[in-house]
Formats: C-alpha cells, structure tokens, sequence
C-alpha cells in the first residue's frame, strides 16, 4: 500500500494547483487521475482568465486568483501563455445596456471597482471591429487568457519538482476510513492518507457519496470552434450579453470561439459528442459580434467534460461528515482563472486549518438532504 500525508483525487488545473502548493507547505502528497493530468475540462477550456461577470461569491477567490495569474512565471517557472487582456461583454441594445450598468452598480455598492461600464465610443475605442448596432458594453481590464493544457503541466511540473507522486491511468474506485487514515482504492492498488482531497471534476460526486455527502454534480460538455488565421481585429476577450459568447484571437491570428453551448457529455466512457446546429448558432453569433468573422474558415471543433452543480457555482470546502477530507470540484465551465487560487485555498485548509477566503457560499452542505 503506498502512504503520504494527503492523496489528490483529480488531475485537473485544481487538482494540481493543491497539490504543489499543499508540497510547498511540507506534506508529501500523492495525485490520482483516471486519465491524464488536464485530459478533461482544464486542458480543453477557453483559457479565460476573468474576473469579469463572476457571481458575488466567487469576486473573492477571483481577485486572490488574478493577482497570482499576474506573476504566474514566478509561482510554477512557466509563463502558461498568460497574457493579460481586457474582457468585455457587448450590449446589443439598451435594454442590455442597462442591465450591464446596473450589474456595476451593484458591484460598486459591494465595494467592487473591476467592472467598468463602456459606452458605445469607449467600446469602439477598445473593439474597432465590432458591430454597428452593438451600443456600450462592460469591462474589466485587469483580466487576460492563458493557455489551458500548458498550465496543467506547468503545475504538474513544478509540483513533480516539489515531490509531489503522480499516478496516472489509476481510477479511484472507493474512498473509504480506515482508522485516522483514508484507504483510496484503485484498479492499481491501494494508497493511503491521514487527508484526501476530491477535485475530480464531473467524477466527484462519486467521491462525495462514498463520504456520505450529497453532490449533484452534472456532466456537461461545452463546445468550442477555432478558425483559422485572420488578420489582426480584435485585442480583448469578448462575450454577449443576451446570448452564449466567447471570442478571442490569438497571437497567431487563429480565433477561438465559445461560450457555453453544450454537446452531450458521456463521463461513463469518456466521450463527448458535438451537437452541430448548436455550434452553427456559436458561429453565428460570433459573426453578428464581428461582421469580419462572415469570411472566416472554420478548422476544428470540440468539447470537453466538465462538472457543473445545479447554483452553477462550486464546491470548495472541508467535508462535512469526515475529518480530514476536503473538496474542490463543480466549477460549472468557469473554474480556470480560479484554479491558482483555489489550490492555495486548499492548501491553507488542509496544512493550516484555517482560510481567510469566505468560503460559506461553496459548502458542500447546500445540496445535504432537508432533515425529517
């Protein structure tokens, strides 16, 4: 049976992010993923790095989070093609507009700042290529885009570097106490800890229920189009406000296009199946945001599995029935900017016991069965 202070369960961004920095904090730490380190949502997102548009509960975490993306190269040796870039959502009319314009106000009265309402001259200063009926719009300017499959193994490296053990190809198949220990089985033997951290994603659930705890975790799977290189346009991250949008171009002039249109996800064998009218939908969108995307060639597509929860925002958070266990899962197709974040998050709960970031939001006690 091989032993550590702390088993990982997961090899997502979040999964790797805790892992290196629960190592960083003394503990030997063992990481188990069924596939591949970043083979599911983490290696295959948008790559937004965003503050902007997040629900109230998670400005926190995503403030801590950007500010370590903002010196990523520092913290795993690899600058995870982090660029820093405004995000913005366009207002189609002035109904959106004003929804926008109120969503800042809000933020403001919390005592956010990040938001910043554009209007329809300042949207054109920042995307010249956008559409002559778009009227405004709403920014947040300290954000960008990275890389999603890089980061993973730039955390993967740095964590291996840090003697964190990965297992690859090793399902967990129960989670179960053992005395103070945990005993994680798996199709390649056993391993054990005093402390077990479940970040597997669309599989969590799975985890959850062997500790006795309710997570209705949904497997979904967005989808994503590149076309190929165009001229440069476009500078910024783009969504819409009335319908699913993310667009960027690339350095090298390809253009990534998605926004949370769903293929079907099968998590039992691993496969995702495009659904090609919804995908005709993204493009059409991204040309009625763009015009200059009616000449575009489109090159690829795909979708990735992730795990979404019923609030759309995720669990993070000690176990509420087992001493020693801990949970980060259900980022609901927004975690990526949060992954950095979130593992120094874990590792100030696992190591320290203690976490100054609000966390009561993400209990996984939300979804616990009503008591008779």
């Amino acid at each position: 049976m091989t032993g550590a202070d702390l088993i990982v369960i997961g090899g997502g961004l979040h999964g790797t992010s805790a892992a290196l920095q629960c190592a960083q904090k003394g503990l030997s730490v063992i990481l188990i993923e069924k596939d591949t380190a970043g083979r599911h949502a983490s290696g295959v997102n948008a790559g937004g790095v965003r503050q902007l548009g997040r629900h109230v509960a998670e400005i926190p975490l995503s403030i801590r989070s950007m500010a370590m993306w903002h010196h990523i190269e520092n913290i795993v040796d690899d600058h995870c093609g982090f660029q820093p870039a405004a995000q913005i959502k366009v207002a189609e009319n002035e109904a959106e507009l004003a929804t926008l314009a109120a969503r800042a106000a809000e933020l403001n009265r919390l005592g956010y700042d990040h938001e910043v309402v554009l209007s329809e001259a300042e949207l054109r200063e920042n995307l010249p290529a956008v559409a002559p009926h778009c009227v405004g719009g709403l920014a947040s300017f300290g954000d960008g885009f990275a890389e999603p499959y890089r980061t993973v193994f730039a955390f993967r490296r740095k964590a291996e570097a840090e003697g964190v053990r990965f297992f690859e190809e090793t399902r967990a198949n129960k989670v179960r106490r053992e005395g103070t220990h945990f005993v994680v089985e798996t199709d390649k033997g056993n391993f054990t800890a005093e402390r077990v951290l479940n970040c597997a994603g669309a599989w969590a659930g799975e985890i959850a229920a062997q500790l006795g705890e309710t997570a209705p975790v949904e497997a979904i799977a967005p989808m994503m189009l590149v076309a190929a290189r165009m001229p440069h346009f476009c500078d910024a991250v783009v969504g819409a406000t009335g319908r699913p949008l993310s667009f960027k171009q690339m350095p090298n002039g390809t253009v990534v296009i998605g926004g949370g249109r769903r293929g079907r996800a099968d998590p039992a064998t691993n496969q995702t199946h495009l659904d090609f009218a919804q995908l005709k939908h993204t493009a059409a969108t991204a040309q009625a945001i763009f015009p200059i995307m009616a000449g575009a060639t489109l090159v690829r597509a795909w979708a990735g599995i992730e795990g979404r929860m019923p609030d759309d925002i995720p669990v993070i958070g000690p176990s509420s029935t087992e001493e020693g266990a801990y949970h980060a899962f259900g980022f609901s197709a927004h975690g990526f900017q949060l992954g950095p974040g979130v593992g120094s998050i874990m590792a100030e709960l696992i190591v320290d016991g203690r976490t100054n970031a609000p966390l009561e939001p993400f209990s996984i006690t939300r979804f616990a069965p009503p008591a008779a």
